[in-house]
């Protein structure tokens, strides 16, 4: 006997084995095989043939999700201390927990390799992921969600479900709103070169200053945090711009706070705008000048799709057959220029490209 042919023989048939002779997604085969209401007749009895054909055997120490038990899903940040994550908790917790679903919340500590190492570790412990601000390549991402159903925020992935807040647009509100106040040169203080919402924002504050034939610098990156604010302050005070945007809120609360120590004053010398409208933005000195981001929305929308795409949307709906498809593949939500203290007119004249230590 071919032992390779008995190896074969004797390993078990699993439910991935079925969705791929079938077509199906395997959380429709999971559905299917244990809880055959949530997915439309026609399906149903196409998976269960294949099954039988295979000789499909369910075994009691099959972990959850391969049973369709696992009513879990992964929540990945890129920082769990950025107060910006604190509203896509909140929104995402709300309405998994309203769809009997538990919250798995992971922080992938601005590491693609972190990220891909733990989605790997929990594949067969969950159904589904979020994740914001994912730092996986567009690649890794597209081959990820034929094994597990994802939804992105913050990036456009061809193929994977997404939730864009669409900053671009509010970095034109901002943009134009310094160039309203007279400025003619701004700086764009950037964040990590792997994150995809930096390069958008960077692209649209480009081409907003392009139609003005204004100048525009980009000085960084910088990481993600309040540490590297009193460097990114240095840089900016080093061009002799008079304004400049900023990748986030914590990069720019905290570059208030070194500007303040070097004696340059914000906005009658330079003029701040951040991103993200998080907790302390309008209470910092002087408040700060940002963009809000629906960002709780953005968790409860992400959620809504992943669970269309399971079956579970909590109307009762059935499974039409797993396909992302048959759910809603993109949503983009809009932002607002929040205008507060940290703006003001260009100083009549120009800032010295350098200043002293004062």
């Amino acid at each position: 006997m071919d032992n390779r042919d008995s190896g074969e023989r004797s390993r078990r048939v699993t439910i991935n084995d079925i969705a791929a002779a079938t077509g199906f997604a395997a959380s429709t085969v999971s559905r299917a095989l244990s809880r055959p209401g949530r997915v439309n007749v026609v399906t149903r009895e196409r998976i269960e043939a294949v099954a039988r054909e295979l000789s499909y055997v369910p075994g009691t120490h099959t972990r959850a999700p391969a049973l369709g038990r696992a009513e879990t899903v992964a929540v990945l940040v890129s920082d769990v201390t950025n107060p910006f994550y604190f509203g896509l908790i909140r929104g995402t917790q709300h309405q998994l927990k309203a769809a009997g679903y538990a919250n798995l919340l992971i922080d992938s500590e601005n590491s693609a390799e972190l990220e891909s190492h733990m989605l790997s570790k929990l594949r067969q412990s969950i159904d589904g992921a979020i994740l914001a601000a994912s730092r996986l390549t567009g690649r890794q991402l597209a081959e990820l969600d034929t094994t597990l159903p994802l939804v992105v925020i913050n990036r456009r992935v061809h193929g994977v479900q997404s939730v864009v807040i669409d900053s671009p647009s509010g970095v034109v509100q901002a943009a134009e709103h310094l160039v309203a106040l007279g400025h003619r040169e701004i700086v764009y203080l950037s964040g990590p070169q792997n994150s995809w919402a930096n390069e958008a924002r960077w692209r649209s504050l480009v081409e907003t200053a392009g139609r003005h034939g204004l100048p525009v610098r980009r000085i960084g990156p910088f990481p993600v945090g309040r540490e590297p604010g009193a460097a990114a302050a240095e840089a900016l005070i080093s061009t002799g711009a008079t304004a400049c945007m900023t990748f986030n809120d914590l990069l720019a609360i905290s570059m208030l706070a070194r500007l303040r120590e070097r004696g340059v004053a914000v906005p009658g010398e330079i003029s701040i705008v951040g991103c993200d409208n998080i907790f302390g933005a309008d209470f910092c000195h002087p408040g700060l000048t940002t963009l809000t981001a629906p960002i709780e929305q953005a968790g409860r929308v992400a959620v809504s799709m992943l669970l269309a795409r399971l079956g579970d949307s909590g109307s009762g709906s059935h499974d039409t057959g797993g396909s992302a498809s048959a759910a809603r593949r993109s949503a983009v939500l809009p932002t607002q220029l929040v205008v507060r203290e940290s703006t003001g007119p260009a100083p009549r004249r120009p800032r010295a490209r350098a200043v002293a230590d004062r």
